[in-house]
């Protein structure tokens, strides 16, 4: 059960900062999705409907809970079922890469089918720690033929009035580098184009570089984007003008994103978005108590607190937009505060993919 004086102390922050809320209920919060991991956010997250692949990533995250409790027959089980999944669908896991790709997810594939064999090896040694870094390499050679399952197209609906903002149309990784130390993000615009869009132009920009944290509070927020100046965003040079960003939230299984919109005002209560915030690291788009479509430019890193934050189902998720996750230098978090500053934020790869217009 959350502390409450922990939680109200938190809920005075948060209605500081201008996130939206209702009357906290202190008992029976939903228990949802324990799902921490970033990279297995993120490989969720991505917009592909191979059924087959899904569940071979999904039995592998799943011995997660096996291994913590040293469970190996079950381990083994499940390895061996994944074996057998591979080898049984293998040519139409295939089949749905596109011809100039194929090459490459044979290749993949054929690798894959060592490394699980080698993987159920570990789990019959019962050696825990090689057992977890051959499924972690396994579970990103999977990312990476997911990855080839991606269409072409953009699989989103972006509404027209937003067609003066930047979008991006896809995923880049980005460098950060604090007072602290170095950070690796990806940030994705599969689920967030038009304020992952915002955040690469600005960092492009070299905006960033050099602000210090607005705001450091334990256990909840680190915040920054705030520019030097009486100004709280971005000005466009071409309107002279603060430029703003909508809330921008998905929704599992849903076609359409929500633009604008809470959970709360369209009645999804327990939902978990497709990008929730329930891992330390998560990077959310701020914005003032006043709206929901002021964010411009100020951007905060969660800071995952497991007794504030119920699995699957936290206080901001379905309020702010989360639009990446750093996966690297994690560490580094828990050493910043209020006397820090980001030096510089840098795009490693997946500039081509920002686009200035619709």
């Amino acid at each position: 059960m959350v502390n409450q004086s922990r939680f109200l102390a938190l809920l005075s922050l948060v209605t500081a900062m201008g996130l939206i809320w209702t009357s906290p209920t202190f008992a029976a919060l939903p228990t949802g999705n324990a799902i921490k991991d970033p990279y297995t956010i993120l490989r969720n997250a991505l917009p592909i409907e191979q059924k087959d692949l899904r569940d071979l990533q999904h039995k592998l995250e799943d011995t997660s809970e096996l291994v913590r409790g040293s469970r190996w027959q079950s381990i083994t089980q499940a390895t061996s079922s994944s074996q057998f999944l591979l080898n049984r669908k293998k040519n139409q896991i295939l089949n749905e890469i596109p011809k100039e790709r194929k090459e490459k997810g044979e290749q993949i594939l054929t690798s894959l089918k060592q490394n699980l064999e080698n993987l159920n090896e570990l789990a019959n040694d019962k050696n825990k720690s090689s057992f977890i870094t051959k499924r972690r390499e396994i579970l990103a050679s999977i990312g990476n033929l997911e990855a080839l399952l991606l269409k072409e197209e953009f699989p989103y609906h972006i509404p027209k009035e937003y067609d003066q903002l930047p979008r991006l149309l896809g995923r880049a990784d980005v460098s950060i580098e604090t007072s602290k130390g170095v950070m690796t993000a990806v940030i994705d615009g599969y689920n967030a184009p038009l304020t992952a869009g915002a955040f690469i132009d600005l960092a492009l920009k070299g905006f960033y570089d050099g602000l210090p944290f607005a705001r450091a509070e334990d256990f909840y927020v680190l915040q920054t984007g705030d520019p030097e100046g009486p100004e709280i965003g971005y000005i466009d040079p071409e309107t002279n003008q603060e430029r703003n960003v909508p809330l921008e939230i998905r929704v599992p299984g849903k076609e359409e994103t929500l633009y604008n919109q809470t959970f709360e005002e369209v009645g999804l209560f327990t939902e978990t978005p497709v990008l929730p915030f329930g891992t330390l690291g998560t990077l959310g788009w701020a914005h003032s108590n006043d709206a929901l479509n002021d964010g411009s430019s100020q951007f905060f890193f969660f800071l995952y607190e497991a007794e504030l934050n119920p699995a699957g189902r936290n206080l901001i998720d379905g309020r702010n937009s989360a639009f990446g996750y750093v996966v690297e230098g994690t560490e580094i978090l828990n050493k910043l505060d209020i006397n820090d500053r980001i030096k510089s934020i840098k795009v490693l790869n997946g500039k081509e993919k920002l686009m200035q217009k619709g």
